[in-house]
């Protein structure tokens, strides 16, 4: 699907007819294109739009170069699938003086937010740098309410683990508590990821001065920039502080679960002591001996039984008193 917008006045506007206007288009959106749409972008713009398989190269020169007076910049987008789980994917930024191009195979909500954002407010958008950057705002804000989500879902999680009726809780409680703490370890993951090849990116623009006259970046899209390189920074800071949150999490959770097994061994073990006493006494009675006086008495039963209850009580009381119990 290929999406284009105009910049009318301070605000983006969607073309309706358009690979009729594609030169007239400020931000050209390519999602999961086809072979003509690619065609029709190239022959338009005169590049030469990646393949997928292209943007899927992990090399920095891969993410990364020029070619035929276009910038092209791939970094590692998050998005929200159909069963509202966070994917990731490539996404390939052709960054041109007067229009920004983007490619993907994923369907990043930041950017149709940012679409829409810039219809309604004014935000001067008049080369590809300050799509770009606009962009990239964007999904550094998505990639910020993640990470509140996900610290929001962590305190909950910690809350629920160390209750005071933990111990006591099931086996499939302890379960989902690490169904979601690999859920929660694979969203950060992704995030950091993301952040990872968004900070390349935003320190490229803003180091290499090769960019600012060739992209048309004046003072004020470069302040831009150096600020977007410190959001980004920021959040991987978050990311690490949360990835040792999760690791604390799981070992707490793997602490409880050791807790819980220990009990059940613990109360296994006392009651084989408690029976053992017992156990030996039936066992001596139950000899085959002639000589054996007790079993002449009238009251040789009530003693055994007696002797058997007492031996029982004696060491259940005494693990009471040690507080093993």
């Amino acid at each position: 699907m290929i999406t284009a917008f105009v910049s009318q006045g301070q605000r983006l506007a969607r073309l309706d007819h358009t690979f009729q206007h594609l030169r007239d288009a400020v931000w050209i959106d390519l999602e999961a294109p086809t072979v003509a749409e690619e065609d029709a972008v190239e022959a338009a713009l005169g590049i030469d739009i990646p393949t997928r398989e292209d943007m899927q190269e992990i090399e920095v020169s891969s993410r990364i170069y020029r070619e035929d007076g276009a910038l092209f910049l791939t970094a590692q987008v998050v998005a929200t699938n159909e069963d509202r789980e966070i994917e990731i994917g490539p996404v390939t930024f052709v960054v041109l003086p007067d229009r920004l191009v983007s490619v993907h195979y994923h369907h990043p909500g930041s950017f149709e937010f940012f679409a829409e954002w810039a219809s309604r407010h004014d935000t001067p958008i008049s080369c590809g740098v300050d799509a770009l950057l606009g962009l990239l705002e964007a999904v550094v804000d998505r990639l910020a309410d993640i990470l509140e989500a996900e610290a929001r879902r962590h305190d909950s999680l910690s809350k629920a683990l160390f209750a005071r009726d933990r111990t006591k809780g099931s086996s499939e409680d302890l379960s989902d508590v690490l169904n979601r703490i690999g859920q929660a370890e694979d969203v950060n993951a992704k995030v950091n990821e993301s952040l990872g090849t968004l900070v390349r990116l935003a320190g490229y623009l803003t180091v290499d001065k090769e960019n600012h006259a060739s992209l048309r970046m004046s003072q004020a899209t470069r302040t831009q920039a150096k600020t977007l390189l410190q959001d980004i920074r920021s959040l991987r800071e978050v990311t690490a502080a949360q990835a040792d949150k999760v690791r604390f999490l799981l070992d707490a959770t793997l602490g409880v679960i050791n807790i819980r097994q220990s009990d059940v061994i613990k109360i296994f073990s006392v009651v084989a002591f408690v029976f053992l006493p017992p156990t030996l006494i039936a066992s001596i009675y139950g000899m085959n001996f002639e000589h054996m006086p007790e079993l002449s008495w009238t009251w040789g039963y009530p003693m055994a039984l007696g002797m058997m209850v007492v031996s029982a009580v004696v060491p259940w009381l005494f693990f009471r008193w040690k507080k093993w119990l």
